[in-house]
């Protein structure tokens, strides 16, 4: 499982397209991603038009990389098939980084940008592809192939500091 512990955020990218085959293995692994009760309320627009993602790279102070990317995924929930709520960020959250480890294992870099909770960002994207009210933007996901200097890598994080056994 070294995808787990190589997994980097990538913000700069070559400019080369990111082949079909490879995006549906993205969705995919996002598909495959825990859900509670299996709701799955996930819904996924792929950006690769370069306008589009340019208007994308606007939805906060730190999405300008969307617009040099070959490629974004828009993870939206879907509340139509939100049974339990309270959960759907987990289950977004979940396809997310399966995205992002299939990025890493496929030879891409990826970065997961927050735009669930703050209502201006969901609601710009919201604005941006015309949504029904029953969607939620969750985050955007810029993804291509990595730049020099910006390779998937351990960067060791284990600190024995925050593990407690049985208590606090």
């Amino acid at each position: 499982m070294d995808v787990i512990f190589n997994r980097r955020s990538i913000r700069r990218y070559k400019k080369q397209a990111v082949e079909e085959e490879k995006i549906e293995k993205l969705l995919r692994a996002a598909m495959q991603a825990p859900s509670a009760a299996n709701q799955q309320p996930w819904e996924f627009i792929v950006v690769q038009n370069k306008e589009n993602l340019e208007k994308l790279a606007g939805i906060s102070a730190y999405s300008k990389m969307v617009a040099d990317a070959p490629l974004a995924i828009v993870l939206l929930g879907n509340e139509d098939r939100m049974r339990l709520q309270l959960h759907w960020e987990q289950d977004m959250a979940a396809a997310a980084q399966n995205i992002l480890l299939e990025a890493t294992h496929l030879g891409l870099g990826g970065v997961w940008l927050g735009v669930a909770p703050m209502q201006d960002r969901m609601d710009l994207i919201s604005e941006l592809y015309e949504l029904k009210s029953r969607l939620r933007p969750f985050c955007v996901i810029p993804i291509g192939y990595p730049e020099e200097g910006q390779q998937h890598k351990l960067v060791d994080r284990y600190d024995p500091d925050k593990v407690h056994y049985e208590k606090f």
